[in-house]
């Protein structure tokens, strides 16, 4: 068990004093059998109305009002926790998911839904032809399978950090052969469902307990991140974070869950002002172990 500190500050600047509107706020780690939240706070400016509820998919979501202009928005959360994980986990697969190809239930299927379907045009079948390059044979390891096509991200892609909004498409990222973490998450989420695999995407924050441990995506003890997930019957979700070749994520605190990336984003919101008003925003992320 390692017990972390998290503080997540995102702040928007405006030339103007703006009208703020709804904003969407998903910072509070997602607990599990894994991850117990033991103290946390959102301490917003200017002054907000806030409710809590949780989505479709279990996450905790919390939405604010704001009833003054305001010149800059600052959103600082910070979060305490206790995580039990362990760096390399055995999954109990079910006897009948052992081998790929295999086939869901009728009532997993039906439960996966669009988990399990593409949400990216692939007209000629490109994705599919590259992810199916991995299946060594048939029947092969359904694990090793997955495992390879993680492995196989960071091998053909390379990691580049990116500001900007948004997310490249899979085919983008084949093309480009560069992207950030979250379009590694998106290529291999949307790579698995192309074999029949459900997927999800997740969106949190990335531990790294020790420096020069060759960890990718990071530049100080924690980040912002984004992995997937495949669901496996009998062992349930398996981490993958193809950014890292990593199964498992010993060192990923959850926050929310989705089908697609953009339902995922910490912060979200709008504004109504002068089309110049908007100056910047910064983000800043802090994850350390206590004691």
């Amino acid at each position: 068990m390692v017990a972390l500190h998290i503080q997540h500050k995102t702040t928007y600047r405006y030339r103007y004093p703006v009208a703020l509107g709804p904003h969407r706020l998903m910072l509070r780690p997602r607990e599990s059998r894994d991850l117990r939240v033991t103290a946390g706070d959102l301490d917003i400016t200017p002054p907000a109305a806030v409710t809590w509820a949780h989505d479709v998919f279990g996450n905790a979501v919390a939405t604010t009002s704001f009833s003054t202009p305001a010149d800059s928005l600052c959103v600082n959360s910070w979060f305490d926790l206790e995580l039990h994980t362990v760096a390399w986990p055995i999954f109990d697969v079910a006897a009948s998911a052992v081998s790929f190809p295999f086939r869901y239930t009728d009532a997993e299927w039906t439960d996966l839904g669009a988990l399990a379907t593409l949400q990216y045009a692939d007209p000629t079948g490109r994705l599919r032809s590259w992810a199916q390059a991995f299946v060594r044979a048939t029947p092969t390891d359904t694990l090793a399978l997955l495992k390879d096509l993680c492995a196989g991200i960071s091998a053909w892609i390379l990691y580049q950090s990116r500001d900007d909004e948004g997310t490249q498409t899979p085919l983008q990222t084949l093309d480009r052969g560069w992207g950030s973490c979250r379009d590694f998450a998106v290529l291999f989420a949307e790579a698995a469902r192309s074999l029949g695999f459900g997927a999800r995407i997740v969106s949190g924050y990335l531990f790294v307990p020790d420096a020069g441990t060759g960890i990718v995506g990071v530049s100080g003890p924690g980040s912002t991140h984004a992995w997937a997930e495949v669901y496996v019957p009998g062992a349930g979700w398996i981490t993958f974070d193809p950014t890292n070749r990593a199964v498992g994520g010993f060192n990923l605190i959850p926050v929310a869950v989705a089908r697609d990336i953009a339902q995922v984003v910490p912060v979200a919101g709008s504004f109504v002002g002068m089309t110049d008003a908007f100056i910047g925003m910064a983000v800043e992320v802090n994850v350390r172990a206590v004691s």
